[in-house]
């Protein structure tokens, strides 16, 4: 399932008003996809790199996990859409998606 598509604004502020049931849903499926260490890893690495961008060949010894690992993470953050991708002869790089990323840091942020 794409997230991404289902709200593109994602996340609204869990912490000033209350928020229904389907926003509760969809914010706790991003939050699920976030649950995993090696995903918050392959967030950090990715936009560790000068470019912001990586391919899975980038990934992999870092993390210490196999190709077949790497790439199934990346595709669970791409649906959910906190990743675009490029495809570039037969690599296929990552990025993260600045907005997405902003919009789950809105979500947490206490109000003024």
């Amino acid at each position: 399932m794409n997230f991404s598509q289902q709200n593109p604004a994602c996340c609204p502020s869990l912490l000033s008003s209350f928020i229904d049931g389907n926003q509760a849903a969809q914010m706790a499926a991003i939050f699920r996809v976030l649950g995993e260490p090696a995903r918050l890893q392959l967030l950090s690495l990715i936009a560790a790199q000068p470019n912001r961008e990586a391919c899975v060949c980038h990934l992999i010894e870092p993390l210490g996990l196999s190709q077949p690992t790497v790439s199934h993470h990346l595709k669970v953050m791409y649906e959910a859409g906190l990743l675009q991708k490029e495809r570039r002869g037969t690599w296929i790089y990552y990025r993260l998606v600045p907005e997405r990323i902003e919009a789950l840091r809105s979500a947490l942020a206490l109000p003024a």
